[in-house]
């Protein structure tokens, strides 16, 4: 069968690379090898999608992408962050701006996002080849000829576009098939990480602190006593390390740094409120209302409770101490534990847990204009599978939105 545009890969990017294709009326057909189109998509935000992050100022957007955003100007002068809410509200997704300009349904359900990105496909009268999955790409004289499926069915078009994703989630399909094949037809994958994932810590007693949440704390990443980066908010602890908003945030810069030498520290402040002084003061006044009680049952009005056996554990206070009875040197063994809660990183999550994947097909081998590849003629790349990868807030979906609409936008130029 043949057709003007392929697209492989019925995510995000897909999606809407193959709507803009259809609707520019282009005989196109979408292959997914998953039985349901957008199924990341229906995981993301916690099930509530995440769709875009409202920013206004261009530069400030891509200077969330380290020195590769540059590459988004052109994509983004083309569809754009408001282009994208527009998208959604003319197809009936109604949005809201959550804390940290975050942009979600107002209906907190991806199943809205997924049904307008269905709709779109549909309206653009898109051939839609869901559990079907593609075995090999068939290139020669510099162009790809045609895919052929697993089940042996042959495809012929005059363009393709891959959208297959990296290698998180691959309960989704995700396994970074797309890589492989652009590596055979030539082209350079950077190397791929885990991103935007849990931490894995050395410390034994992390099990203990299983469930743990973090609101309104410092975190920061430390190599030889020099801070390399940092964040401010949410986390958790898992049965292994620690996940939430900004361990996420923090973990693209850990997959850099993991691997050279000396140890990597996060360093937690569980009181960045108070500077070391008036915490201290807060210490004292907290002694001095517990002053007959025993060390141990002294900081509940300090710390929650989880916390609070670790703590006294690390202090190496004891236990069975009267409150009255602690010395200012064990008083400021308490004060750096509360600033400066120091856990060993012993590596990143694995692609399960990961929600992104860092690396990717290097930009220069693309034209931001267009999408196109500069090697293959008739082959364009978008979304998670380009070396393009945000924090967490809605930035990587935004990425496969643009560049999903520029690429099936010059598929038909």
């Amino acid at each position: 069968m043949k057709y003007d545009v392929v697209v492989i890969g019925g995510g995000p990017a897909g999606m809407m690379a193959a709507g803009r294709a259809g609707e520019k009326g282009g005989k196109v057909v979408l292959i997914e090898k998953n039985r349901k189109l957008g199924l990341k998509l229906f995981l993301t935000g916690k099930g509530r999608c995440n769709i875009a992050h409202q920013e206004t100022n261009l530069r400030e957007f891509v200077n969330k992408f380290g020195l590769n955003g540059k590459f988004l100007f052109s994509p983004l002068s083309k569809f754009s962050i408001e282009d994208t809410i527009n998208f959604f509200k003319k197809r009936r997704v109604h949005l809201k701006v959550e804390r940290g300009n975050r942009i979600f349904p107002v209906s907190d359900s991806s199943r809205d996002v997924v049904r307008a990105l269905v709709g779109y496909l549909i309206k653009s009268k898109v051939d839609i080849k869901t559990g079907t999955e593609v075995k090999k790409i068939m290139y020669s004289s510099g162009k790809i000829k045609k895919i052929i499926l697993k089940d042996g069915q042959e495809i012929l078009a005059d363009n393709f576009i891959i959208c297959t994703g990296g290698k998180s989630y691959p309960i989704t399909g995700s396994t970074g098939d797309g890589y492989r094949w652009l590596k055979k037809i030539g082209h350079t994958i950077s190397k791929l990480r885990p991103a935007l994932t849990p931490l894995i810590l050395k410390e034994k007693f992390i099990k203990d602190l299983e469930g743990l949440s973090l609101k309104n704390v410092d975190i920061s990443l430390y190599r030889d006593n020099k801070k390399i980066d940092s964040r401010f908010g949410e986390a958790i602890f898992t049965s292994i390390g620690i996940s939430g908003p900004i361990i996420l945030d923090l973990s693209k810069r850990v997959g850099l740094e993991i691997e050279k030498e000396g140890d990597l520290i996060l360093r937690i402040d569980f009181k960045p409120a108070l500077d070391f002084t008036k915490l201290d003061q807060r210490i004292q006044r907290d002694f001095k209302k517990t002053n007959n009680k025993i060390f141990k049952n002294s900081l509940d009005d300090l710390l929650p409770q989880k916390l609070i056996p670790v703590i006294l554990k690390l202090s190496g206070v004891n236990l069975s101490k009267k409150v009255n009875l602690i010395t200012s040197l064990e008083r400021k063994k308490i004060l750096h534990l509360l600033k400066e809660f120091d856990l060993h990183i012993k590596g990143l999550d694995d692609y399960r847990k990961a929600i992104i994947t860092s690396g990717g097909v290097k930009l220069n081998e693309i034209d931001p204009l267009t999408m196109k590849s500069k090697i293959i003629p008739n082959l364009s790349l978008a979304g998670e599978v380009l070396d393009l990868d945000g924090p967490t807030g809605g930035y990587n979906l935004q990425v496969c939105w643009t560049t999903g609409w520029v690429a099936g936008d010059k598929a038909r130029t």
